[in-house]
């Protein structure tokens, strides 16, 4: 009998979850295996997606970045109201890189695919990725609109039924610096699409579905409830706080008023900076992701993540501030500012569930941007990304090296070296940055640079917390600031350079902040640190080759 017209049993559910969760898994895998630039084959910057018809998220890949999994579903549902079903078909890819109707920032290139049985619309396979170049100024806080920032694509078909509209292909090659690298990854993405597309429609076979709206509802009531009945468990009330980011001429403001009523949560960035004349403005649609994460971290970390944890959560902005910026503002370096809110968050969650934070990473994530023309007139750009250290808790110390909020990977040594001009001299933790505390904050890294591209070339960075360093949680101490030096010198981090032959380029990634009195520190683990030399008695006295 068909599964529309049964109940769902607490056994078939949970292997018609476990099979949808595996589909979009194996797509994530496909992705990474088909494509082409080191930025979603070894840092895995990118999502994978099933929505119901109506663009609700059913279930994302395990190893989707949590901002992109947050405003997938949303672009999904953009898509639907440019293109309604009736003007949708099968073999239709719908595209867009929209910041504010994607993921913040151009670089982000979002397709979906609607899914039909028996000529109805069923769901949605979606995905986001992060090209490796979209065009324009090279990634970083400079520039000071959209228009500066890259090729913007409109939400259009980038197949119909079936055929590739090869005018925008051409356009997309045109207008980037490693056209193979950018035009691969999107045809991988593609391939992960019709992936999810055959698995679920073998999927609704197999069980008699003939559409996914009971299903999809099941799963989003259960996380719902799941969630509310988390949140419920917390007090009552409002609390607030502020936090500072480095910004580009002055420090900027981040502030939060966190409420809970109930069984639902608000959460109001009024009182933040106003919005700048720099790339480092965060539309709403990827910092409310964000914020999203973290509360769900703190709160229900072990419920399936879908469009049901999202409802009890509203989420707001004021128009025209750093969170909320309005059109053509420049918001290609977004992540520097937008992973601060859920650091906010947590900092704010402390004074309700303080057991259940951790102090403020290292964040945000480091990046840098290599571009540049080869000896046969061939241009390149290369995206390689590094982490700071994560918060000590009052369980265990701060993880080293490890990105959060996103779970993007710092690019292995061997991939840069490969994939650029870059040669890496030396690449250590940074012994010292992570802040002091029973359970110390985890340490930052060092990568020592020397560019060997025979032209001259230019290099950005994405590079926080040089001037405001991760705090410290009951009673920890803060996180070393990060810094980047080109030649031994320290240099302006969000400013575009640019570096010869023979030049060495230094990242210091910034440690996390400590949690607990540092008296109270167990004294086996402070024999480990000794061991391991990850005190700051180990630091050394300068870097060779600087």
């Amino acid at each position: 009998m068909s599964g529309a017209q049964q109940p769902f049993d607490a056994v078939a559910l949970e292997v018609l979850w476990t099979r949808l969760g595996s589909m979009v898994d194996e797509a994530a895998a496909a992705l990474v295996r088909t494509s082409f630039s080191s930025v979603v084959r070894e840092s895995n910057d990118f999502s994978c997606v099933l929505t119901d018809e109506l663009g609700q998220s059913l279930v994302q890949a395990s190893n989707g970045t949590p901002g992109f999994l947050g405003t997938l579903p949303k672009t999904v549902a953009h898509f639907l109201k440019a293109y309604p079903p009736a003007q949708l078909a099968p073999g239709d890819v719908l595209i867009t890189n929209d910041p504010w109707m994607g993921t913040g920032h151009l670089p982000d290139i979002t397709v979906a695919k609607p899914i039909f049985k028996d000529g109805v619309l069923v769901a949605f396979s979606a995905s986001t990725a992060h090209s490796p170049d979209i065009g324009g100024k090279m990634r970083s806080p400079e520039p000071r609109e959209i228009f500066e920032e890259g090729l913007q694509i409109p939400i259009m078909k980038l197949l119909d039924a079936g055929t590739p509209d090869e005018t925008l292909f051409r356009i997309l090659r045109r207008n980037v610096r490693a056209p193979d690298l950018t035009v691969g990854d999107l045809w991988a993405q593609l391939t992960a699409l019709d992936l999810m597309e055959r698995r679920l429609l073998e999927l609704m076979a197999e069980y008699g579905l003939d559409t996914l709206t009971r299903l999809a509802a099941e799963i989003h009531g259960r996380s719902e409830r799941a969630m509310r009945a988390a949140i419920a468990e917390l007090p009552d009330g409002s609390w607030q706080g502020t936090m500072e980011t480095d910004g580009v001429d002055a420090p900027l403001t981040l502030a939060l008023k966190l409420t809970v009523r109930g069984d639902s949560i608000l959460l109001d960035f009024a009182g933040s900076s106003p919005q700048v004349e720099r790339a480092i403005n965060v539309p709403l649609c990827y910092g409310a992701s964000y914020t999203a994460y973290g509360v769900k971290c703190v709160v229900a970390p072990h419920v399936p993540t879908n469009a049901g944890v999202l409802r009890p959560l509203t989420i707001d902005a004021p128009e025209g501030s750093i969170l909320n910026p309005r059109y053509p503002a420049s918001v290609g370096a977004r992540t520097i500012t937008a992973h601060f809110m859920p650091a906010l968050l947590l900092s704010v969650f402390s004074q309700v569930a303080p057991e259940r934070i951790m102090a403020v990473p290292g964040s945000p994530l480091w990046a840098i941007t290599q571009a540049g023309v080869e000896e046969g007139g061939k241009t390149f750009a290369n995206v390689f990304f590094f982490n700071g250290g994560m918060g000590g808790n009052m369980r265990r110390d701060g993880v080293s090296c490890l990105s959060w909020p996103s779970n993007i990977s710092s690019t292995p040594t061997e991939v840069i070296e490969q994939c650029s001009p870059l040669h890496v001299r030396h690449r250590r933790l940074r012994p010292g940055s992570g802040g002091e505390g029973r359970q110390r904050g985890g340490l930052g890294q060092e990568i020592l640079f020397e560019n060997r591209s025979t032209l001259p070339a230019a290099v950005t960075f994405l590079a926080e917390r040089t001037r405001v360093a991760a705090a410290g949680s009951a009673g920890g101490g803060q996180g070393a600031m990060g810094e980047v030096c080109i030649n031994g010198k320290p240099v302006a981090p969000k400013e575009q350079h640019i570096v010869h032959k023979g030049d060495t380029i230094l990242l210091s990634t910034p440690g996390g902040g400590g949690y607990g009195d540092p008296q109270a520190r167990d004294p086996q683990a402070i024999a480990h640190d000794r061991a391991m030399g990850y005190g700051a008695d180990h630091q050394e006295q300068g870097s060779e080759g600087l």
